[in-house]
Order: C-alpha cells, then sequence, then structure tokens
C-alpha cells in the first residue's frame, strides 16, 4: 500500500470516531497541537499530512501502520508459497456491530482469528444479493446471551463463522432451515429467518422465546438485513 492510500485510511479512521461521537476535529487539534483548520482541510481531503504530522496523529489517538493496511492484504502476503488443501485461512472475529456493517474489516477492529481449513471455505456454495457482493466474504463472531434463542443448535460463547456472501432466502440443504446472523439496528441476531409481505419474522429454535416480527424499511429488500448464513458453530470446552 503506497502513502497515499495510508493517509485516507487514517482519515477514514478519524471520520468514524468523529461520527460516533468519540472524537471531534477540535479536541485533535488540541491533542497534536495542530491548528483546527488544519485538521479539518485533513479530514475534508484538502491536504495531506506529513510523516511527522501523521505520526502526531497516530500517537495521540493510539493507532500503528498496521491499523492503516487492510488485514486481508497483510494475510496474503504473510505466506510466502501457494496455500494447499489441508492449509489454514486467517478469519477475523469481530463484533456484531462490525460484522453487521462493515463491508472490509479493517485490522483496529479485529478482537482475535480464528483459523479454518482452506478447503472447507472453498466447499462452501454462495448465493449472495444485493450490495454485499463486494463484502469480505467470512467473519467470525462470538455469540451472547440471546444465544439461547436457538438453544440445543447454540450456545452463549460459541463462536460462529458468517458467510456474508450468502443473503438469499433459498435453503442450503433441503428440508433444513438456513440460521442467519441478521442486522437489527446495530447488533446481530442469529434466527431462522421467514418473510411475509413487507415483513421479516425472526423464530428462534428454543420455543421458549417468542417470534420476532421485523418490517422491511422502503427501498430495502429482506437480503439486506441477512449479514449471512451461519456456516460453522464452534463451541470452546
Amino acid at each position: 500500500m503506497r502513502f497515499k492510500g495510508l493517509q485516507e485510511n487514517l482519515r477514514k479512521a478519524l471520520l468514524e470516531r468523529i461520527e460516533v461521537g468519540e472524537l471531534t476535529g477540535l479536541r485533535l487539534a488540541e491533542q497534536t497541537g495542530f491548528k483546527q483548520a488544519h485538521i479539518s482541510n485533513f479530514l475534508n481531503r484538502k491536504r495531506s499530512l506529513s510523516l511527522d504530522g501523521m505520526d502526531r496523529v497516530l500517537n495521540v489517538q493510539r493507532l500503528s501502520v498496521l491499523d492503516l493496511l487492510d488485514p486481508a492484504e497483510i494475510n496474503k502476503r504473510a505466506s510466502l508459497r501457494p496455500p494447499g488443501d489441508d492449509e489454514f485461512e486467517n478469519i477475523f472475529a469481530v463484533d456484531a456491530a462490525v460484522a453487521a456493517r462493515q463491508p472490509l474489516i479493517r485490522s483496529m477492529h479485529v478482537r482475535e482469528i480464528q483459523k479454518f481449513k482452506q478447503s472447507f471455505l472453498r466447499r462452501l456454495r454462495p448465493d449472495v444479493q444485493g450490495r454485499q457482493k463486494d463484502w469480505e466474504r467470512f467473519v467470525a463472531v462470538k455469540a451472547n446471551g440471546d444465544a439461547m434463542s436457538m438453544y440445543p443448535r447454540l450456545l452463549p460463547g460459541a463462536t460462529v463463522l458468517i458467510d456474508r456472501h450468502y443473503n438469499s432466502l433459498e435453503p442450503y440443504r433441503k428440508g433444513e432451515p438456513n440460521m442467519y446472523a441478521v442486522r437489527v439496528k446495530d447488533r446481530c441476531k442469529l434466527r431462522y429467518v421467514e418473510v411475509s409481505g413487507k415483513s421479516i419474522i425472526l423464530r428462534p429454535h428454543n420455543h421458549a422465546y417468542a417470534v420476532e416480527v421485523m418490517a422491511v424499511e422502503e427501498g430495502e429488500n429482506a437480503s439486506d438485513y441477512l449479514v449471512g448464513r451461519i456456516c460453522h458453530i464452534g463451541i470452546e470446552t
């Protein structure tokens, strides 16, 4: 990646923090000693930062250059020989909100790395619809207490592998319902999914939990709410 790309990724990281209220342009100017106009021009792509300027921003925001690199590119370059069928691929475990919203996983969002066999991942059949064609395909998340809604298929603390290139309602296996990660605001819920008119029905496996109905907003389809199909569940023992 070139220096210009690093600058752009730094800009995006800062804008994300500003958007969620963790940072302001004024606060960043005070931290770095730059004038507010200097920071504003950088954030609005009107000027670049020098190497020294980037170092100052990275330092006060507790970022490293690795946070500005594409994890997939790092993973690819780390291998000096072509992967074989029995070799493993690194899959990034992230928070549910990141899995639901972020097309590409950045290193600052990675909680841990899970390893899956290349041969297993290649066998998985995609069925992608809409904007998720350009999303990084596989991500992993930790199931939370809500996972009891899918008991005994799922338990809290389990690691679930999400295929974000399968957001179709077509059954992956005949006669067996797909389990999906479903975007509900900024969270993921793990459920069986049905569609009725303009509503999405979230159905639990555990009958002690209620069925939920979620309206599809104007201009969106049911597939826009499906983060992906749950294609593997790992239980720690």
